[in-house]
């Protein structure tokens, strides 16, 4: 999985993800303090300032003051010369899964899916190489070999981050994108493979994105993790713009991708559509 969203353009070693902005209104020291915080990910859970200095783009005397002052100010614990996240941090996602629209909007509807299917169902947006969950039924099913259905604690959280072109749900929002947008998204990146079934020839992979665009939905087959299947389609919001999707998970032994396409494929347009009002 990639660990850093690509930069739409690098300025000073930092990255550039979000809306443009005039040079003169551009707060460098915070948006470093930002690029240092967000180096530290699943591979990489205590750094030092030599690697935060090289994952953020900046130098080692900076990535230093900057660590040192994320500590201070109780978003790093360190012991001296590694540094990790604090639980402070959580008070961001913590904030926006509370407050933000997208997130409240979509959970019911998650949860009346999981309960009518007993399948797992999850709802992401796009972040640079990375879709998001922001909203995820509260529980997956599985039936025992007796033949009673069992409740498991879910195990992929809120705010988890999927790789976007090894998953159904990544691969709805990049065909939402402009071509032109896709192309760029595209350049100078390769494609990770995570198991033997993963699309990385670009030029396969951008094949793949148009029969996205054109069916509007995906299915992608075990190519995240293998065991497991997932069919995703669109949210869009009453202006026709694709601002997340919807996702089911199974596994090929519980349900193959034809009998997963056949029942299960209806039920996400008709919630996409139900939803499409409140995006």
């Amino acid at each position: 999985m990639s660990s850093q969203p690509t930069p739409s353009a690098p300025t000073n070693g930092i990255l550039q993800t979000g809306k443009p902005i005039a040079k003169a209104d551009l707060i460098e020291g915070m948006a470093k303090g930002m690029a240092v915080l967000e180096s530290f990910d699943t591979q990489r859970q205590r750094l030092n300032a030599t690697l935060a200095a090289e994952r953020a783009g900046i130098t080692r005397a900076a990535a230093r003051r900057h660590l040192l002052t994320l500590a201070h100010l109780g978003y790093l614990e360190t012991d001296g010369s590694y540094y990790w996240l604090a639980p402070k941090v959580l008070r961001f996602s913590g904030s926006y899964l509370a407050s933000a629209r997208l997130p409240r909007a979509v959970q019911p509807t998650l949860n009346r899916l999981a309960a009518q299917t007993q399948e797992s169902f999850s709802a992401g947006v796009l972040d640079g190489d990375e879709v998001v969950v922001i909203g995820r039924s509260g529980y997956e099913w599985k039936s025992g070999a007796d033949g009673a259905v069992r409740i498991l604690a879910y195990g992929l959280h809120l705010g988890a981050r999927l790789p976007a072109h090894a998953t159904s749900t990544g691969r709805v929002l990049l065909a939402a994108k402009p071509k032109t947008a896709l192309a760029q998204w595209l350049k100078a990146r390769t494609l990770p493979r995570l198991t033997t079934r993963t699309i990385i020839d670009i030029k396969q992979f951008r094949a793949v994105i148009e029969q996205v665009r054109s069916d509007d939905f995906c299915l992608a087959a075990e190519e995240h993790e293998l065991g497991v299947h997932a069919l995703a389609v669109p949210l869009r919001n009453m202006q026709g713009k694709t601002v997340a999707a919807l996702n089911v998970v199974a596994s090929p032994q519980r349900l193959s991708a034809q009998v997963m396409q056949r029942d299960l494929l209806p039920l996400l347009f008709d919630a996409a559509r139900e939803l499409r009002p409140l995006m």
